[in-house]
């Protein structure tokens, strides 16, 4: 397969991070991957999407910084390719993550992923869902029952009501937020702060207002599904609990804010909201998504840049990254010759 990898810079790559692993795991069964990043794309007058990429060397990698390293070396650079002759599109970019320096760059691979979807080109995930999800309203798309009570408002007042009818304890988040940034509990005995963190988190727009999961003090569950389902590979399901390591005003679970992972329980009750999320996961042609579950609700739907794979691969020993890639393999195999996606 060829595989076109886009990122927000190949400069702030991580040797942790899923992008760097899946790259690693389709080297090494033989793929050629090529990193893209946003600027890159070029349409052309005879309407056909190419690109300048780097290609990660076509050999074994053992580690993530030997192969970005490698990557930043001038030998890498590929000339224009069209990308109409990828065999898959990954849109491994946080459009969240240039905002505010290159608003340019948070909608063009998604422009450019929707023509190259057109050409044939498999797509991850959908550009058309992903434009839907810059936001954290995707999750309300899915049925109420699966989700909290969520409120999404810039009006205070409307906050402070929806705080009062859920025993004076909610969540206040960005409407554009990740990585656990600007997000608030509210207890009762905050009150006389609710006003600072409501206008905190309004500085970078809308406020969600969520209800609080008591079961949210312990942390989450990060549960990966592969086009709807849970991946699994050698019997192990790929999840993996985030426990929040300061005390309950910091309702943050994200690795990035400091949370630690450990092995997660997948129960019965975990499963049967896959299977709630799931058929509108594939509706939406949703390949690849990262779940945040506590308790019986989810709390995000993440389909964006899902992260954390390596996590589950740690505590639960298996290589779960190249479980996908081999799921790719089968996909590609099945469509090719296929018409273009209407």
């Amino acid at each position: 397969m060829r595989i076109g990898m886009v990122v927000n810079r190949l400069a702030s790559e991580r040797p942790h991070f899923t992008t760097t692993h899946l790259a690693m795991a389709a080297v090494a069964r033989g793929h050629e991957v090529v990193y893209i990043e946003p600027g890159h794309f070029e349409l052309g007058i005879d309407d056909r999407v190419s690109a300048l990429g780097r290609a990660v060397p076509r050999r074994h990698f053992r580690r993530g910084d030997v192969l970005l390293r490698e990557l930043l070396d001038a030998s890498t650079l590929r000339p224009q390719m069209l990308v109409g002759d990828l065999d898959v599109l990954m849109l491994r970019n946080n459009p969240n993550e240039d905002v505010a320096r290159r608003p340019w760059a948070r909608m063009s691979p998604i422009d450019f992923g929707a023509l190259a979807a057109h050409e044939g080109v498999m797509v991850v995930n959908d550009p058309r869902t992903l434009a839907r999800s810059l936001t954290k309203l995707y999750l309300q798309e899915f049925p109420r029952e699966v989700r909290p009570d969520t409120l999404v408002t810039r009006n205070r007042e409307r906050a402070k009501e929806f705080i009062d009818s859920h025993a004076g304890r909610a969540v206040f988040k960005p409407l554009f937020g990740y990585g656990g940034h600007n997000v608030f509990l509210v207890r009762p005995e905050d009150g006389p702060n609710v006003n600072q963190m409501f206008e905190a988190v309004a500085e970078d727009g809308y406020v969600i207002v969520q209800e609080y999961l008591p079961d949210a003090v312990a942390g989450d569950t990060r549960l990966f599904l592969l086009d709807g389902r849970p991946l699994v590979a050698r019997g192990r399901v790929a999840a993996v609990a985030r426990r929040r390591t300061t005390g309950e005003p910091d309702m943050r679970s994200n690795l990035t804010a400091g949370a630690s992972a450990g092995p997660a329980d997948v129960d019965d009750a975990m499963l049967q909201l896959a299977e709630r999320i799931g058929p509108k996961l594939q509706q939406d042609n949703v390949y690849f998504a990262g779940v945040d579950i506590v308790g019986s609700k989810v709390m995000e739907i993440n389909i964006m840049t899902p992260g954390a794979l390596y996590r589950a691969e740690e505590v639960e020993g298996v290589k779960f990254h190249d479980a996908m890639i081999e799921n790719l393999e089968r996909r590609v195999a099945y469509t090719a010759g296929s018409p273009p996606v209407a």
